[in-house]
């Protein structure tokens, strides 16, 4: 077993800067300021980056003596100088002359993980380490610098001190049997910043600090939100991470390269939790009492899915004229060496079964993403003939976007069977054994002697689904949503939350997911092609918003300017910042691969995850000490609740319409609210359009059903603790008090339904006036002068109800009769 989680030194997620001109020093404590470290850093040399680190830990009382010795050695240089707080050191970066480091300034929590907290990156700045930085080339060093830091570090970059967020879950947790790095602790495939964690140190044998004084950033996505289901509390979590392989905008990064990465490469993955205890261990059995080990929790799930560019050489060279240029495969290999590559390292990274949902259009008039449909299916048919039965890739071409249009297939239901079909191939990640209420279910189900199915040890993932389209956006998010849905009800199932994993649209829990998978998507596209998903869920429902046609407009609008003036500074800035020198392209060489036939490694078609290692794994994993404890308690900090984020995170019950008596309705029931909002009503009422059948609006937004509620048992004392005990255990709210309060709350609504005809026409003006004013719709142009002057007349002292002289209503009435309204 590969060690699956390196000791990642964590615990320090504070960072104090000090500064002279000779030499930084950066001291790296915990959240309880009981432990420390520093490194220093020599600010003479300009051609050299020299790191030292010391290698003792220091107490607090330590490091204040430390410290203090410094500033008095270092009198000379200026001692210490002013400290700056700091939140992680991303980096080191050198353009032409001397070197810059890179620190995150600004974080902010948003999300929580067995007790580790995942931070966005909200501002980073950048230091000059030498202090006399001289610079040839100013010109070229201000371009340069100024092209790094158009790659906005306060965008879609995440961290954690103590959890490593470049791998999935179950790789977190259970380990695998294939090291992913062989000097760093993380996946560097996901480690956007890994050019600048490693260039400083690219000649030395060994990096000469500890790879955790380093923040990997991952550059994707992260949320989070909490399933409120009768008082029991899931966290579904969705986290995005964008390979920094051939990375870029969307008509620069097509296809793939020689090694095989693609362009726009994805890994989402999905964790639901239920947040019964905070870390990933319970407690010690109470029958355990000599050991008093810790269990594992079996409250964690996770599913992985993937997307990437169709793995073949193809270009679409851009043309301001051109909205849609043409697809050109720019070189036709007949081994498909790119390819072969690509999947030899989806197998040794996920293991086998893998499926590929191929979404792209199978006839158009003009032949454009077809010439890859017929390219890609050959590509796979080729690779396939050489795998090993029960080992191939499982290929399903489908038009998902003529199916919509044909209305010949229902595409939800479609998705949902080939997701399903994937889930029960590849399967998900679960940290327990199956829930003993479903060995019961099934014994009394059950009409046969013998045993019944029931697991009693954790669940893995081998294998992955492959969703692409054109793009990998819009249809490959809706794709995903759904495969993501799917996951969802069978991880909740495992946790025993629901007794089937089937889930119905239309309710709290696939909305809340919908909300997630939408903005998974936006940020997604908005960092390959400028702009938001076109075409969401709701539309391959059948069910669009009023306003997607205009929406899907403006982005096709937003994606063509950017495309055609933006990308190329962009990928510029992404190139500079990767470390990609220009000189490289798509063919950097000449094709070679291992053989024609033998494509793969096999040991890349074994397994990755076995159940026997990674329970044991598993156990040894549990056993570890937690850094996370003061972190996440913070015992020496006054905090109130809500600024708590497990508190104050995204959940079902803050979905719009959601009010407190919702509390103890179920996310899983089909949400049967219907009508028109009283702010819809009042802006339709504004806007002269005539409501038809009002009497029926009202039935329906107003409405309540009668609840059958028996009054309390009367009590002889009613200041008795007794009565007062039955009271709060069984409220009981007045048949006229709840009349009264559904009165108060519907007032509006009547008002907008009330007949006009009795309304006189002035008093009806001076209303709509006064309410397009105060929405900022309407401003009177003729009457501004006279307000003023009716502004300065009120300063002086008239008499009682004439403000001056001036008449409030001559400037109310003002413009009713020209033409404004």
């Amino acid at each position: 077993m590969a060690e699956h989680s390196k000791a990642r030194w964590s615990g320090y997620n504070k960072f104090i800067l000090y500064e002279n001109r000779l030499r930084f020093f950066v001291v790296a404590s915990n959240a309880a300021d009981s432990r420390h470290r520093i490194i220093k850093i020599d600010r003479t040399a300009q051609d050299e980056l020299n790191v030292i680190e010391d290698d003792s830990e220091y107490t607090g009382k330590e490091m204040t003596a430390m410290l203090k010795m410094l500033e008095d050695g270092n009198k000379s240089s200026g001692g210490l100088g002013k400290a700056r707080v700091f939140f992680g050191i991303a980096g080191f970066i050198r353009f032409t002359a001397g070197w810059y480091m890179v620190v995150v300034s600004k974080r902010s929590v948003v999300a929580l993980l067995g007790g580790h907290y995942l931070y966005h990156c909200e501002n980073a700045e950048m230091f000059p380490v030498c202090f006399n930085h001289r610079i040839d080339k100013p010109t070229e060093e201000q371009r340069l610098l100024n092209l790094f830091k158009q790659v906005d570090m306060s965008k879609n970059f995440y961290f954690s001190y103590s959890y490593d967020l470049t791998s999935t879950l179950q790789h977190n947790l259970v380990g695998s049997n294939r090291f992913v790095s062989d000097t760093w602790s993380f996946n560097d495939r996901y480690a956007w910043n890994f050019n600048l964690m490693t260039s400083p140190f690219s000649n030395a044998e060994a990096p000469p600090i500890r790879p955790s004084w380093l923040l990997p950033l991952v550059h994707g996505h992260v949320d989070q939100a909490k399933l409120t289901v009768l008082g029991r509390v899931i966290f579904v979590t969705l986290i995005a991470r964008r390979s920094r392989h051939f990375a870029g905008t969307r008509y620069l990064k097509r296809g793939a390269n020689d090694e095989g990465n693609v362009a726009n490469e994805v890994e989402t993955e999905q964790i639901v939790s239920e947040a019964l205890t905070t870390p990933f261990y319970y407690p010690a059995a109470h029958t355990d009492e000599s050991t008093r080990a810790r269990r594992p929790s079996p409250n964690y799930t996770s599913y992985v899915q993937y997307r990437g560019s169709i793995p073949i050489y193809w270009t679409q060279e851009t043309n301001p004229g051109t909205l849609r240029p043409p697809i050109e495969i720019s070189v036709v290999d007949p081994f498909f060496s790119a390819a072969a590559r690509h999947f030899d390292q989806l197998f040794k990274c996920y293991g086998s079964p893998i499926t590929v949902l191929n979404l792209i259009k199978e006839k158009e008039p003009i032949p454009r993403e077809s010439k890859l449909l017929d390219e890609y299916s050959q590509c796979i048919n080729y690779l396939n003939q050489f795998l090993p039965k029960g080992k191939k890739m499982e290929y399903r071409p489908w038009d998902m976007s003529r199916a919509y249009k044909d209305k010949s297939t229902d595409v939800i239901s479609y998705l949902e069977d080939f997701a399903e079909e994937s889930i029960q191939m590849t399967g998900f990640f679960h940290s327990g054994p199956e829930p003993f209420s479903h060995y019961l279910s099934a014994i009394e189900a059950s009409h046969e002697p013998g045993p019944v199915p029931w697991r009693n040890h954790i669940l893995l993932q081998n294998g992955v689904c492959r969703t692409n389209c054109v793009d990998c956006l819009d249809r490959t998010n809706a794709a995903q949503f759904v495969f993501g849905k799917r996951a969802l009800g069978h991880q909740l199932h495992a946790l025993g939350i629901i007794e089937t994993p089937n889930l119905s649209f239309d309710t709290d829990v696939v909305d809340m997911l919908t909300e997630m998978y939408h903005d998974h998507g936006d940020t997604i596209a908005l960092q390959y092609t400028g702009s938001a998903t076109v075409n969401r869920v709701e539309t391959y429902r059948g069910k669009p918003h009023w306003n997607s046609h205009s929406r899907d407009i403006i982005e096709n609008i937003r994606r063509f300017y950017t495309n055609s003036l933006l990308d190329a500074d962009k990928q510029a800035a992404t190139n500079l910042f990767l470390g990609v020198k220009d000189s490289e392209t798509i063919i950097s060489k000449a094709p070679s691969r291992k053989g024609y036939t033998n494509w793969y490694n096999p040991e890349h078609l074994e397994p990755p995850y076995v159940v026997s290692e990674c329970d044991q794994s598993l156990r040894e994993f549990v056993l570890a000490r937690g850094d996370f404890w003061t972190e996440y308690y913070r015992p020496l900090l006054f905090t109130s609740l809500g600024k708590h984020f497990a508190y104050s995170m995204n959940s079902t019950l803050k979905l719009p319409g959601k009010t407190a008596k919702d509390v103890n309705q179920s996310p899983f029931e089909i949400n049967r609210r219907g009508g028109t909002k009283v702010v819809d009503g009042l802006r339709q009422w504004i806007g002269s359009q005539p409501r038809s059948s009002p009497k029926k609006h009202r039935d329906k937004s107003t409405a309540r059903p009668k609840r059958q509620q028996a009054p309390p048992p009367p009590l002889a004392e009613e200041n008795t603790t007794e009565y007062i005990a039955n009271a709060r255990l069984n409220p009981f709210v007045k048949e006229s008090e709840e009349a009264e309060y559904a009165d108060y709350i519907t007032h509006g609504a009547k008002l907008l339904d009330a007949p006009t005809s009795n309304i006189e026409r002035k008093d009806m003006e001076v209303y709509v006036f006064a309410v397009r004013t105060g929405m900022g719709s309407f401003a009177p142009r003729d009457s501004a002068k006279e307000f003023g002057a009716f502004m300065e007349r009120g300063k002086s002292h008239g008499p009682v109800g004439v403000l001056g002289g001036w008449k409030y209503e001559r400037w109310v009435g003002v413009g009713f009769g020209d033409g404004h309204l």
